[in-house]
């Protein structure tokens, strides 16, 4: 296994790579998206509690859910890059923090127009959205840092490691409404023995949730390869490749 994924290392070969893989997971994210959305938003029965406010889950929900899983493959991503010097890991890393703030932003945002008419209020510092504010916070302070430094490698080695420390931070957003008594609600999908939500409900989130990570694979992909081409605009593949671009375009 390793010696396959070991060629993909190589800055050319995962631009490549990129390349063939990001139309599909495009396409898949347009697909998940959108039967998800209109499933839940039309079709979706009202909740018994909430009613139709209760329909701002099929946003909130994945985009909390990968605002975690996203810092999770940055912080590995920039683990891989300090321990064994991998400049591509660096570079993906880089590459996945604005999507991560982005969604750590939808998050907060539609948690609030939810929190609203629940709880009467915008905002309260329950443990969870407290929590999830610190790791808006965390992600963009590894951005900061990416842009902080003129020496790449100094700048991606303070970038990693505030991503790694930041790690902590993820188990405590999860597991706040266990350990704190707060507002948010529990656990809901992730209780597969016995869901607290009804299979009508169920399915166009788990489509969403799928939708939002398979958008947040496209535009990594993007992402990363601008960073490449970014990074390696000296290199002899770049500089052809640029100019077969421009030669094409004429």
């Amino acid at each position: 296994m390793w010696k396959w994924l070991h060629p993909y290392a190589k800055p050319e070969a995962a631009y490549r790579l990129c390349a063939k893989l990001q139309p599909w997971f495009v396409i898949l994210a347009l697909l998940c998206l959108a039967a998800g959305t209109v499933w839940g938003l039309a079709f979706a029965p009202a909740d018994y509690q909430q009613g139709d406010s209760f329909r701002i889950i099929y946003i909130h929900v994945p985009a909390a859910i990968w605002s975690m899983g996203v810092y999770m493959s940055m912080a590995i991503a920039a683990f891989i890059g300090l321990v064994w010097q991998v400049k591509l890991s660096d570079m993906a890393a880089s590459a996945m923090a604005p999507i991560g703030a982005v969604y750590t932003f939808i998050a907060l945002i539609t948690g609030a127009v939810w929190g609203k008419p629940m709880w009467g209020a915008w905002w309260v510092w329950d443990a969870r959205l407290t929590s999830e504010l610190i790791l808006l916070f965390l992600y963009l302070g590894v951005i900061a840092l990416y842009h902080a430094f003129d020496d790449q490698k100094t700048a991606a080695k303070a970038a990693g490691i505030l991503a790694i420390v930041g790690v902590i931070n993820l188990p405590i957003i999860h597991f706040s409404v266990e350990w704190w008594n707060t507002l948010h609600q529990g656990a809901t999908i992730t209780k597969f023995a016995k869901p607290s939500i009804s299979n009508d409900m169920l399915w166009p989130l788990l489509l969403n949730i799928f939708g939002f990570a398979f958008l947040f694979a496209a535009l990594a992909m993007i992402r990363t390869r601008n960073e490449i081409i970014s990074k390696e605009s000296h290199r002899p593949w770049v500089i052809q490749l640029a100019t077969s671009k421009m030669l094409g375009g004429q």
